[in-house]
């Protein structure tokens, strides 16, 4: 999830544990909420020792509990306070970092450095501009009250927050559950979550000898599936130059070039829509997992009809019929 999120929510549950007289430790727990994510200022090592990129050692239990440890060493230096409650704070915090960021679509190694196994539950994006801009109505409404309300009214609208909050889980974890089930019935092999709670994507990938196949279809919770079945065969040996005979010759030379081009989409499942031209045809591979606001992240490639020729370059836009 955004870091907001993960500092609101780290704030709420260290509200509900320690109780309204704890200023220190809900502000240490919040703290905590957000500083898994402060491992992108290890971009530059990130190369050469991957545990130090996003999503690494600092999203996993041996992380947080450094992250905690340090807190307890200095937080009581600086604000007073116990040792050990500023650990705890600060270790609640961390895990509902992990748990966060574990029940969207992207993973987390939370026993690393010990094991590298990646952990998602794929219930929610973790980029959300619907949580996100619930996130800063709440944060808006909390700084409003503080200082100016009686600490009453402070203390009950945490607790609604705290109640809706954890009720867009519970809706996003119950829909997951459900999704499931059609999953395993229908034969797809992955679930994406959408922006909305609602709606949801199955998805079946397989790679093969005779090429790469992609099949998907939109499913909306107490409506069934809401459209056809999408479907998408790139073979593995495209030809590299010379006339393009349609559509799908199309697909087969922009594929190389487009995985190349963007880690989108190596990094996610993803599809292709092909719409020709006189002269040339114009393929756009999109991410169906980086999206937002009905755009997505992808590579629209342009492959000239008589040559073959393949140009590319990276764009966040609208997919056409498929689209959600």
């Amino acid at each position: 999830m955004d870091l907001f999120t993960h500092v609101l929510v780290a704030y709420l549950v260290s509200f509900i544990a320690f109780g309204p007289q704890a200023p220190l430790y809900i502000a240490a727990g919040a703290l905590a909420g957000g500083l898994p994510d402060a491992d992108i200022l290890f971009f530059p090592l990130a190369r050469r020792y991957p545990l130090l990129g996003h999503h690494g050692i600092t999203h996993s239990l041996v992380g947080v509990t450094i992250i905690a440890a340090g807190g307890a060493l200095f937080a009581p230096l600086l604000a007073g306070g116990l040792w050990w409650m500023f650990f705890l704070a600060m270790e609640l915090g961390g895990i509902s970092h992990i748990l966060l960021d574990g029940f969207t679509n992207f993973a987390v190694p939370p026993l690393a450095p010990f094991s590298d196994r990646q952990v998602h539950l794929d219930a929610d994006r973790a980029v959300n501009f619907a949580t996100l801009a619930m996130t800063a109505v709440s944060f808006t409404v909390l700084l409003t009250e503080r200082n100016r309300t009686p600490p009453e009214i402070w203390v009950f609208t945490a607790w609604v927050l705290a109640g809706i909050y954890a009720l867009y889980l519970a809706v996003r974890g119950l829909g997951r559950l459900r999704v499931e089930g059609v999953r395993k019935r229908e034969g797809y092999t992955g679930v994406i979550p959408t922006g909305n709670p609602l709606r949801w994507t199955l998805i079946e990938e397989a790679v093969g000898a005779d090429g790469t196949r992609v099949r998907f279809r939109r499913y909306a919770l107490g409506r069934g599936f809401t459209g056809p079945v999408h479907e998408l065969k790139v073979h593995p040996e495209p030809g590299a130059a010379g006339p393009v005979g349609g559509a799908q010759e199309a697909l087969d030379r922009s594929y190389p070039a487009a995985m190349a081009r963007s880690r989108f989409l190596t990094r996610s499942y993803f599809f292709a829509d092909v719409v020709p031209s006189p002269d040339a045809f114009e393929v756009f591979w999109y991410s169906l997992e980086f999206e937002s606001l009905g755009r997505t992240a992808g590579v629209l490639a342009r492959v000239d009809a008589a040559s073959g020729k393949v140009e590319t370059r990276s764009v966040w836009r609208r997919p056409p019929a498929t689209g959600r």
